[in-house]
This record gives C-alpha cells, structure tokens and sequence, in this order.
C-alpha cells in the first residue's frame, strides 16, 4: 500500500475536485478540504502504529524510476520518485496531518472566493506533506519551491490591510533561501554517483534487483580508484547517497577527501553556509526572521495556524536531513556559531515579544524565540538536543497552533487584537481563559505541559555539548524567564480585573463548539505530551542515534 503517496495525493485530488466543481457548491469546497485532511491524518495516525520504533532506517519507502537521461560525456542523470519516513520525518508528519486537519476546520470562516481558497489550501497541504517524506534531493525541491505559490496567495488575497507586502515579502525572503539550496543540489548532484544504477549501466549485474551490499562496494572501489567510463556514472539526487562518502566522485567539487577551495574557503563549508542560509529563512534565524511578524500579522487564522504549526518545522527538518545529514563536517565547524545564532534567537525573540501590544505579532516573534531552542538542541550535537530539538518542533507546533487559533477567537468577534483594547475577559469567557492559560502555560515551559520538555533537553544538550561554550546553556534559560513574562503579563492585561472592552461586551461571547473541537484536542495533546513524553521520544531515538554516528 503506497501509504506515503497518499498523503500526498489525496490533498491533490482535493484540490482538482474543488477546482472542476461548478462555482454554485461554496459550502461544498470546505468539506471536500476537510475530509481530504481529516483523511490524511487518520492515514498518519496508521503510519504511526505500524511504525517500527526499534529501526533506525527509513519504513515505508516508496521509490522509482522518474526521469533518466544520458549526457554522453557528462554521465547519467538519474531523478527517483523516493519517499520514506524515519524517526526523524515521522513525527513531522503527524504534526502536520493534526494542524492541517485543525487549519482545515479553521477555514471553515473563510466566506470569500471559497473555491480558489480551498484549491490553494488543498495544494499546501500536499506540498507540505511531500517535504518531509521526499528522499530525492530534486523532489524535495519541487515541494519545497512549489509550497511557495499557495501561501503566496493565500496571505496576498486573505490577508489584513498590508497583505501584498507580508505576501511579497514572504515570498523574496524564501525565494532567495531556495537559490543557495539549490546551487548546493547541483554541485551535490555532480559530485555523487548511484551505486546501484552504476552497477547495471557497468554490466556488473543485469539488473538493479540483484544489486547486493558487495556488488555496491564493488563499484564504490572502482569510483574511487577512477576505474569506470565517464558515461557510464550514474548521477543522482537520492539523499541516503549523498550521505555516504563512498559514493563521491574522487575530484568532485564536494568530495569531503579532495578538500577543494572556492573563493578561499573550502567548497564544502561554503555549501553548508549556504544550505544553512536557505533553510535558516524558513526556521527562521535572527537576522532572516523579519518577514515573519508581517506574515503572521497579515495572514488570516487558519493560514497563521499552518505557517507557525507547519510551514516553520520545514526549517528545522532541512537543517537534520540535508545541511547536517549531507554535511556533518560542517555541522562541527560551525556548532558555536549555530549555537550563538539560536541563543540570540532565543533572546532576540523573547524580548521583543515582550514590547508588542499586537497579540498576533506577540506570539510571532515568541516562534521566533522557541524556534532558537530548536537551533540550538541541532548545534549541541548530542542525543539530548537532537532528541529536544525534534520534540521542541512538535511541541510548538501544536502551541503555537493553538496561539494563533486563540488570537483568532478575539480578532473574528471585534477585528482588534490589540491587547489594551481588552480587560476582565474572564468573568465573561471562561472556557476562552482556560484553553488560553493552558497554551500559554505550555509555551512558556511550565513541567507537566509539552513546551517544558523541549526546551529542558535542549539546554540540556546545550550544556553537555563538547562544541558550544559553557555560556550558551545559562543565557538560553533567559529565554524561559523572558516567555514566562511576556505571556503572564498578557494573561493579566486580557483576562483580570474589572470587564472592559472598547467594544460592545455583547461581541465577547464564549468559545464556540467549532472553537472547542479545534483548542481542546491540542490542549490535550499538550499535555498527554507533558506528561508521556516517551510517546514522542520512544519514536526519535533509535534514528538520532544512528544519525549522530556520522559526528
């Protein structure tokens, strides 16, 4: 069963759905995304169970032959429909089906060009979905590019009054962090071979069947030894070969051996520079974090749900899979200054979170400041941050979801989210006040809720860690202290003393079911996740260590 392309098709088939169906079916469009993402999530929860926790490789795999040309001279190029999921993917991939499925319930408020919205928000979903199961290099591009053109859209025409400029913005900040990955893919692509479709275009075997662990020795030999034709090497895209130094050409400009230099530095740190620059942009890093606030500021809810519980994880998986999976030399040299990246992030995030009266913008730069942690588990190089990382990714995924899904509540009743616009919510919001306390208090890292344990084994990494400075660890709890002010202060400012609201207090009204069943799931899960943080980490551990082998 091609479980993996499924998640990808299904949203796809949804969206050409909506996209045929004659304009007369508004409310038909909403449903047809709901059910293609409550369907997609149900398909993650069996990817789940059937998960093998004690295999550290990739489950699931899915691969083919997709596009294979000859260049004569210049080799083969070999492109695969490849598709797996490891420790690392799979935990992603669950955030993913229950934020998009929540994003999907979210939409339901859209009330204008409700086909061209659904189509849109059907096609992110499977481009999203593609990026963390893609184990082609070249795919992975594809989504992660393609993933681009919906959320352009769907901030430009949904959004606030500034929508064309968050959009644009949005879209040079990540457009220009996609160039520098893939002129690192080309110079991967040239300097790798694969083994097995060498093989058989060598005649050593008559088909890529009965390829085995010695005949791919063999030929990983003979490419070091320079012993195979120039158009017989097969290049290729796939992930898990690049990930092997055997598999490099001997004078490939990004052969860890031949030690090449560009502009005076070695190639491969400058690659790693570079993918580290077009995923840091996603994450986001400080300084490349500015088109975020404007993103999440302008974007309406159920499109701030996706981006902060979704869009901003692609970030931290490409740091994982690609900058520090192909490029574990780099991942060394540059650790302190990844690590301080983050601690600044952490900081930078935190304080400004602390000036700002827009509560959609307080919760932006607070992703900014969680996503820190995030860099700095991935620097620390140790199983305590690689593991915190992962869990901080999800564990803010589902908090930060749910910030935004509560931001929305106040901002649908009066359009303000202005936090002196309110006082005294709770006397007449009470199930409002609970499910914000409980975000709140999970995102500020209270123990017992999901946020808590992220960030302890990040600093913990951080503190255990041979590469980062004894400092890191200390100034990245000024994070917390921060996080626990800046969300104590708005709870205070919205939720206590006497009512009062610039507008009519009949506005105000209390939660409403389709609010409850999309915040109390996710509370729930912050805290089952809190409390039985196993079930998160039980999934990650036996692949990060296997991963961290590689350092």
């Amino acid at each position: 069963m091609p479980y993996l392309s499924l998640l990808i098709i299904l949203p796809l088939l949804a969206a050409l759905l909506v996209v045929f169906l004659p304009n007369r079916n508004q409310t038909t469009f909403r449903w047809i995304a709901l059910v293609a993402s409550l369907l997609n999530f149900l398909l993650t929860l069996l990817l789940f169970f059937r998960f093998d926790k004690s295999v550290a490789g990739y489950q699931f795999v899915e691969q083919t032959d997709w596009i294979t040309l000859s260049l004569g001279p210049l080799g083969v190029v070999s492109i695969d429909y490849f598709l797996g999921l490891d420790g690392i993917s799979l935990p992603l991939v669950l955030l993913a089906g229950l934020v998009l499925a929540i994003g999907a319930i979210s939409s339901f408020e859209i009330k204008q060009k409700q086909k061209a919205y659904f189509a849109l928000y059907s096609l992110l979903s499977a481009s999203l979905m593609g990026c963390f199961v893609a184990l082609d290099l070249f795919l992975f591009f594809l989504f992660f590019e393609f993933m681009l053109l919906p959320m352009y859209f769907l901030i430009g025409l949904w959004g606030g009054e500034r929508r064309e400029y968050a959009s644009i913005k949005f879209f040079v900040y990540t457009f220009l962090g996609s160039i520098f990955i893939l002129l690192v893919m080309i110079g991967l692509y040239l300097s790798v071979a694969d083994p097995v479709e060498t093989a058989v275009a060598m005649g050593l075997v008559p088909g890529k069947e009965l390829v085995d662990a010695n005949v791919i020795a063999d030929v990983q030999n003979y490419l070091q030894e320079g012993r195979i034709e120039a158009d017989q090497i097969v290049h290729t895209f796939s992930i898990p070969y690049m990930a092997e130094p055997g598999n490099y050409l001997p004078q490939s400009l990004l052969n860890i051996a031949a030690d090449h230099v560009l502009f005076g530095q070695s190639a491969r740190m400058l690659a790693f520079v570079l993918v580290f620059l077009g995923f840091a942009v996603k994450l986001p890093v400080v300084p490349l974090h500015t088109w975020l606030p404007d993103a999440h500021v302008e974007a309406p809810t159920p499109v701030s749900v996706v981006l902060a519980g979704v869009l901003l994880k692609i970030g931290g998986y490409g740091f994982i899979r690609i900058a520090y999976g192909l490029f574990p030399d780099g991942a060394i040299v540059f650790a302190p200054w990844l690590g301080g990246l983050g601690v600044l992030s952490i900081v930078y995030g935190a304080l400004n979170a602390l000036a700002m009266n827009d509560l959609k913008r307080m919760i932006a730069y607070s992703s900014v400041s969680h996503m820190g942690f995030v860099l700095l588990g991935l620097a620390s190089l140790t199983s305590e941050g690689v593991n915190g990382a992962l869990f901080q990714m999800v564990s803010h995924g589902i908090l930060s979801a749910m910030l935004f899904l509560i931001a929305g509540v106040l901002y649908t009743r009066t359009h303000d989210r202005q936090l002196d616009s309110y006082r005294g919510l709770a006397a007449r919001m009470p199930g409002y006040v609970t499910l914000t306390a409980i975000a709140f208090f999970g995102s500020l890292g209270l123990p017992a809720l999901s946020g808590f344990i992220g960030e302890f084994f990040t600093i913990m990494g951080a503190f255990n860690s041979p590469y980062l400075p004894n400092w890191m660890a200390p100034v990245a709890t000024l994070g917390i202290v921060l996080a626990a002010g800046y969300f104590l202060w708005t709870l205070q400012r919205l939720f206590f003393g006497e009512f009062w609201s610039k507008h009519e207090a009949g506005l105000l009204t209390d939660v409403t079911p389709r609010e409850r069943l999309m915040l109390v799931p996710l509370a729930a899960l912050a805290l089952m996740l809190g409390i039985l943080p196993g079930i998160l980490l039980n999934l990650t551990q036996s692949t990060v260590g296997e991963f961290l082998k590689n350092f």
